[in-house]
């Protein structure tokens, strides 16, 4: 699953690319957009939220697109060979000098510019905007005290931007399990980890959240391996169908 900062780099990039040149070509390959022609408009820029990218053109409407867990952008020289299979585009987008790809996207919508906020009123704030709203992301996260703070964390309605690499990081920098209730973490803490994560790495493609020269994650994708901090064996179990990983050792319920 793509997290927030994967998906503020990708709009970075779309941004750069698009923004301010005319598409030659605009194809939407989705069953509702089909018939949507957007050649001949200009693309005015690309705005991100959490995991949502509006892609905003100049007749007053922008497409809307969410990764899920596949989902990806890539942008190509006139030509050039595409990473992944044709029939996985979803949409492409060609200028003078560049094309944009988007490969397996989902909750495609192409809706008024002015509605954009419509589609995404029900998430917490935006974990990498500059106005992030950290108070209301604390009140979020604490409504239910009883849940666990590895499914509240990856609530994109507590705060957008959160994947599954960064709940289980935020939880082993918390020293809890993901199944200890919110009740038992600092709540502020764990607003504020998980928004200094996102920040590390909106810049750069490698998602890296330790300073320890040997290994990228603290227990991300480490199954079986000694943990960085004390040696004990990585392990990891299913949360709401995803793997998580923990220290047992670092880590209380």
């Amino acid at each position: 699953m793509p997290e927030g900062d994967t998906v503020f780099l990708a709009g970075h990039r779309l941004h750069e690319a698009l923004a301010g040149k005319t598409l030659r070509r605009g194809e939407l390959r989705h069953p509702r957009l089909s018939t949507l022609d957007l050649a001949g408009l200009d693309v005015l820029g690309v705005r991100t939220y959490g995991k949502h990218m509006f892609t905003r053109f100049s007749d007053g409407n922008s497409l809307r697109s969410h990764f899920r867990m596949d989902g990806a952008w890539h942008l190509y020289r006139p030509g050039e060979r595409w990473r992944r299979p044709a029939h996985q585009a979803r949409a492409v987008f060609e200028v003078d000098d560049r094309q944009a790809i988007g490969f397996a996207l989902h909750d495609m919508e192409f809706v008024p510019t002015a509605h954009e906020d419509r589609l995404i009123s029900h998430l917490g704030p935006d974990l990498l905007a500059p106005d992030f709203d950290a108070a209301e992301a604390v009140r979020r996260l604490t409504e239910d005290r009883s849940r666990p703070i590895g499914l509240a964390l990856l609530d994109q309605r507590v705060m957008a931007g959160v994947g599954n690499l960064y709940r289980v990081e935020v939880c082993f920098l918390l020293r809890v399990s993901p199944w200890a209730p919110v009740s038992s973490i600092d709540a502020e803490r764990a607003v504020a980890l998980s928004r200094k994560l996102l920040q590390a790495n909106q810049w750069r493609p490698e998602q890296i959240t330790t300073s320890d020269p040997r290994v990228k994650n603290w227990v991300f994708e480490r199954t079986g391996k000694p943990c960085v901090r004390c040696g004990t064996r990585v392990r990891s179990g299913d949360m709401d169908a995803r793997t998580v990983y923990f220290c047992p050792s670092c880590q209380s319920v």
